[in-house]
């Protein structure tokens, strides 16, 4: 009888080994090894970090030429004192590696095509889908060749080596107990770091601030409306912009370039039509900065301000810091994954920046000799075109491979083999031409901001800055304020690029970058008898009396309220900054307003609906959290934007982009009678005040379910996260209670806002505020996970302590590590 319980035992015993140590899928996904998940010696119970954690301790380099040491705040922020510049980088690695290290990793792989190796092929291929879209964009490639200028400057290449040595310094030591929680569950190990990953972040951030674009949708619209229809639904500027540079400024110019003699027949007149699936940044990352001389601040001194909208990622995108070497002290926020502090300030100067909203990225129709795509026409003959074969690996899963062609252009991104991609029949492919993917050293530029002491080092830096263009804003302690739209653009014709272009010959090509002393910019001191401020929030620019055409995609509300603001303001102190980069006031909707209730037809309400109509109308266009007025607006709105348009847009299939919402607020206000306001599904002839009334009536249902689900207060409607990486609920901080929205200053989405906010006051002993959505930490189990978010959907700040020598028994020095070569 003993038997039986003996293989009873066995049976359950290699039944509960086979459970622990098969990769299991549940619900459609992949879980992590049980077993090794769970091991109380190497699984997720040893990412719990306890609230008392000590981050003491010594560490042996051998990369290092010196001592340094590393004290830690009570914020876990690192102060790094180091003997230079490359163990400064060196030690920097380190600690980004130690705190962010599957983070770094993680968007090198979204950067390079490599989602599907490790996360499988998703929901409808769309993990291999968007890995084949970054490789025939040419990442890699790119980064390639960004390594390559890198590390011809020999300073910028010792210290991405140093900063390599440090990252690769950690993880040699890494135990599997201690790897970052989403390794575990990916069930996945770090790889050796490299400068190519740096460069492949670097491409990563290019992407994200200059990869989004409207080529295929402006194609469709230019081929399905009318050119006076069009001209209505595009304009090429906004009424309202107040553009970055003053109206007025005067502009020289280089050589300005002349358009192809067949651009009436074969480009602005020709119809295409196309469809082409691509994941896009988000069209709203961008960004506010401004710098006040001293002119303007109860002070005298400069204040400088930046919050960068990016997305609201955890663990945060940014990783703050103070470095302090021989040569220079700096304080701000490095990007994991790339050495130096990016946006900040030294001991002399403060910058902050601003995404310069550009259109640096173009399509060319490709006309292949076959199916083959081995050649293409091009002045007049048949072209080789060179071909590689990209092997995606696919995490349980068949590798997929895609035969890439190039061309003269660059890479062809969409050819008959793209899933979603298809152009009404024809057989033809489209080539992108980026300036991203040219060699480049954006790096140095952060390598000089380190050091740099007056404007003339300011200048010398950004010259080598070319993708993405952005505003660099500037204020030193000497009194000056600049900022400079700082890239490498193309010299273009009138709407060059704004649609799809012919690839058949070198007519299209650029044909001239502008020069670098012809971008926009602006100059200031204490003695100016000007507005005493620079500014920039993604605006136009410049006005029509720039000689370079610019495109059209340029937000103007931001970029408007800043502007006003900070003319009507004198006297001005850090607090009064805070006040105006939390602003949750809505110019938009404060322009629009008026306009909908003189138009809407309130004897046709309900006493239900005059209700909602008398909420919307008390309100002070404030998006505060608790706000109704703002859910009514957004519903309103979008209601009237559809029923004006979707009559039209939808006797089409082809993907198109709609109107901007200045586009629509500008054509009302200047004629009631817009031809697009009129149904032409029906027979009668709608007024403006009818389609008003009507998107009102629709939009009560919309706020009646809101209000039954309790989300009628902006912040529950609007739903701010600041969400994983990996999109896991369990591992973000979902339903914040901030305000804001998209044409706030204070420019909070559901999943993107302000991902810093800082505020320098270049007093002689500086002094500045800062806050971002996350914590120093990307560990889940961390209390400095998520720490500062709280105070960010607050509108509160910390103040930032730059530390000195003289400060290592200073009572706010919690932790400290010392780095020694041995």
């Amino acid at each position: 009888m003993r038997i039986f319980p003996f293989f009873l035992s066995l049976f359950l015993t290699a039944g509960l080994i086979a459970l622990l140590c098969h990769q299991w899928t549940i619900g459609g996904k992949k879980a992590p090894v049980f077993g090794e998940f769970l091991s109380p010696q190497h699984g997720f119970w040893q990412n719990a970090e306890p609230a008392n954690e000590a981050f003491d301790g010594k560490v042996a380099l051998p990369g290092l030429s010196a001592k340094g040491d590393v004290y830690f705040d009570e914020h876990l922020i690192p102060h790094v004192f180091a003997a230079s510049r490359a163990d400064a980088c060196y030690i920097q690695g380190y600690l980004h590696a130690k705190f962010r290290l599957w983070q770094m990793e993680f968007q090198t792989f979204a950067a390079s095509g490599r989602l599907s190796e490790h996360l499988g092929a998703g929901p409808g291929n769309a993990y291999v889908t968007y890995d084949r879209g970054m490789r025939r964009l040419g990442m890699v490639t790119a980064a390639y060749a960004a390594v390559g200028e890198m590390e011809k400057n020999p300073a910028v290449k010792a210290d991405c080596d140093a900063y390599t040595a440090g990252v690769n310094a950690y993880i040699s030591q890494l135990k599997t107990s201690e790897l970052p929680l989403e390794y575990k569950l990916l069930n996945y190990a770090p790889e050796p770091w490299s400068n190519l990953k740096s460069a492949l972040f670097v491409k990563y951030m290019a992407y994200d601030l200059a990869g989004h674009d409207n080529d295929f949708e402006m194609t469709n619209a230019k081929s399905f409306f009318s050119k006076e229809d069009f001209a209505k639904l595009y304009p090429e500027v906004q009424d309202s912009v107040d553009p970055i540079i003053p109206k007025g400024t005067h502009f020289t110019s280089g050589i300005l370039p002349k358009p192809p003699a067949t651009v009436d027949s074969l480009y602005l007149n020709r119809p295409i039509t196309v469809t082409a699936a691509e994941s896009k940044p988000d069209k709203d990352n961008g960004s506010n900065n401004w710098a006040v001389s001293g002119k303007k601040t109860l002070s005298g001194r400069p204040i400088l301000c930046n919050d960068p909208h990016l997305s609201t990622n955890l663990p945060a995108i940014w990783y703050q810091m103070q470095i302090h070497t021989p040569d220079y002290n700096v304080y701000g926020v490095s990007f994991p994954g790339a050495p130096y502090v990016i946006i900040g300030f030294n001991d002399s100067c403060a910058w902050g920046i601003t995404n310069s909203e550009r259109d640096v990225r173009d399509y060319y129709a490709i006309k292949f000799k076959d199916d083959t795509r081995k050649e293409y026409w091009f002045n007049g003959k048949w072209k080789e075109a060179s071909q590689r074969v990209d092997t995606i690996l696919v995490r349980d899963g068949l590798p997929f491979y895609d035969t890439v062609a190039t061309t003269v252009f660059g890479p062809v991104m969409y050819d008959p083999s793209f899933a979603g991609f298809s152009d009404e029949g024809t057989t033809k492919s489209y080539a992108v031409h980026w300036a991203a993917a040219n060699p480049s050293n954006e790096i140095k530029t952060f390598q000089l901001f380190q050091s740099m002491k007056n404007y003339t080092d300011y200048k010398h830096a950004i010259d080598s800055f070319q993708c993405p263009g952005q505003n660099f804003a500037y204020a030193d302690k000497s009194g000056i304020v600049a900022i400079w739209q700082q890239g490498t653009f193309p010299a273009k014709w009138k709407e060059q690029g704004r649609f799809v272009m012919p690839g058949e010959d070198s007519s299209y090509v650029w044909q001239s970058n502008i020069l670098k002393e012809d971008n926009p910019m602006m100059l200031l001191d204490n003695t100016d008898p000007g507005r005493g401020f620079v500014s920039s929030a993604n605006q136009l620019p410049v006005d029509t009396s720039y000689p370079y055409y610019l495109g059209i995609d340029f937000p103007p509300y931001r970029g408007l309220i800043i502007n006003r603001r900070l003319n009507n303001l004198n006297s001005i102190t850090p607090a009064d900054m805070m006040s105006l980069q939390t602003s949750n006031f809505d110019i938009f909707a404060a322009m629009a307003k008026p306009l909908l209730l003189r138009h809407i037809q309130e004897e046709r309400l309900n006493p239900d609906e005059r209700n909602f109509l008398g909420i919307f109308r008390n309100w002070g266009c404030n998006n505060g959290p608790g706000e109704v007025g703002p859910v009514i607006f957004q519903y309103w709105w979008s209601h009237l934007t559809k029923d004006i348009f979707d009559d039209e847009f939808s006797k089409s299939s082809l993907n198109m982009m709609r109107p901007y919402e200045s586009t629509l607020l500008e054509a009302l206000e200047k004629d009631t009678g817009y031809s697009f306001i009129d149904n032409i599904n029906t027979p009668q002839k709608e007024t403006l005040g009818q389609v008003v009334t009507q998107a009102f009536l629709q939009s009560v249902p919309d706020l009646a379910a809101a209000s039954r689900e309790d989300r009628l207060t902006w912040a529950k409607n609007k739903d701010t996260w600041a969400r994983h990486l990996l999109r896991m609920p369990e591992l973000s901080r979902t339903h914040l209670p901030i305000g804001g929205g998209v044409h706030c200053i204070n420019a909070a989405k559901k999943y993107h806002g302000p991902s810093w906010r800082m505020i320098v006051h270049l007093t002689d002993k500086t002094e500045a505020y800062g806050v971002y959505p996350g914590g120093q930490s990307g560990n889940p189990g961390s209390p400095f996970y998520d720490n500062f978010v709280d105070k960010w959907a607050a509108g509160q700040y910390n103040a930032l302590w730059v530390m000195g020598p003289e400060d290592v028994k200073d009572k706010r020095v919690r932790w400290t590590v010392h780095f020694s070569n041995q």
